[in-house]
């Protein structure tokens, strides 16, 4: 099997770089301080450029850089020199750092151990040390190693605190979700045990007032029926509210408001749909508050404009869409009987889009309802 070395990091290239430098420059400025017949000595350079490119490996191989950088020193003793290089110093620092950086004790151990004792004895000086300098070695060279294992510790519990944050984070989320399936599930029940019943008790009273009347009143009719729609709308909407949140129904929007007219078909109401403009297809949210916006304008004329035409038009521009509802009835809110919190509401979801709405009653009679709505993230209509 093929050994694989992955590629350096930039913070190991830039490593070796240093330390190539710094043998380089040794070469140019210092070779006769360490014995040398001349300065500068040229031929150091190839060495300073391999014991620099040794390092780049570091994270990848720590223990072939760390042989590579001791067969470099033995080889530079072989040559007849004593003293050490400074940059072949720092390559030794180095690699037995890396060894207690990248590899746990049972691996890196031995080897730093084997290091130390190697240059104890003398066998890459290629000489007797004194018991002082060797000591001086075993320090230092150790002193490297125990740096690299405290670094290593360091990593390994960030990294485990790091996972168990993340499981924690998870476990967070899904006792959240526990907890508001919990809840949808509570509000659904109570929904169904309260409002449908009450709504199911009205389309069955209204049922039966007209047949006491003869079975033909289409008012009574319109009762039954919006009852009927409403219940089945409740069990739908009950149905969403027990169902996981990621699996939520289509919200209805622009496109579903011929729909909308088609359910106030028993009203003295009539209605008309006018589409201006080249549709676009609108945000989820945006389109559902447009929708809802010229559904309570409908049930707003429904309520209280009698019998009366009523224009709806919604028109495309560029980066807005606007949103028209006219009747020529009764003003609407003028008989005491509207509370305002429609209108409210509406203006409400036309503003949480950075929209405006414009509603009152309209000079040749009826009521009329504009909201423009931006079409584009970010746009704000003042």
């Amino acid at each position: 099997m093929a050994l694989r070395i992955p590629a350096p990091s930039r913070s190991d290239l830039l490593i070796g770089a240093a330390v190539a430098a710094v043998g380089i420059l040794e070469a140019f400025t210092s070779a006769t301080s360490y014995g040398a017949a001349q300065n500068p000595e040229l031929w150091w350079i190839p060495q300073a450029l391999i014991a620099g490119g040794l390092l780049c490996f570091m994270r990848g191989a720590p223990i072939l850089v760390f042989v590579g950088t001791v067969l470099l020193q033995f080889l530079w003793h072989r040559q007849g020199y004593e003293a050490c290089q400074v940059h072949q110093l720092m390559a030794l620092l180095i690699g037995f750092h890396g060894l207690g950086a990248r590899l746990n004790l049972r691996k890196g151990g031995p080897w730093a151990g084997g290091g130390i004792l190697i240059f104890d004895v003398g066998a890459v000086d290629m000489r007797v040390l004194p018991i002082s300098e060797a000591i001086y070695l075993t320090v230092m060279f150790g002193f490297a190693y125990l740096t690299g294992v405290a670094v290593r510790a360091w990593l390994v519990r960030a990294q485990r605190a790091a996972k168990e944050a993340a499981l924690a984070e998870v476990e967070r989320e899904r006792r959240a979700a526990e907890a508001v399936a919990a809840e949808r599930s509570r509000i659904a029940r109570e929904l169904h045990d309260v409002v449908a019943h009450s709504v199911s008790m009205m389309v069955m009273q209204a049922a039966g007032l007209r047949r006491a009347q003869g079975g033909e009143n289409p008012v009574l009719t319109g009762i039954e029926q919006a009852g009927r729609d409403a219940v089945n709308e409740l069990r739908v909407m009950l149905g969403a509210l027990r169902m996981p949140q990621d699996e939520a129904l289509p919200q209805p929007g622009l496109d579903m408001v011929q729909n909308l007219i088609s359910t106030v078909s028993n009203t003295p109401l009539t209605v008309t749909l006018t589409v201006a403009g080249e549709p676009v297809r609108l945000a989820p949210g945006l389109d559902l508050s447009a929708y809802r916006i010229v559904q309570e304008a409908l049930t707003n004329a429904v309520k209280y404009a009698g019998e009366a035409d009523v224009q709806i038009k919604i028109t495309y521009h560029p980066l807005s869409v606007t949103l028209e509802v006219t009747d020529n009835g009764r003003a609407t809110g003028t008989d005491g009987l509207s509370t305002g919190n429609g209108l409210i509401g509406m203006r409400e979801r036309a503003e949480l889009f950075g929209g405006t709405l414009d509603a009152g009653p309209r000079e040749e009679g009826g009521f009329r309802v504009c909201a423009v709505l931006p079409t584009s993230p970010g746009v704000v209509l003042v």
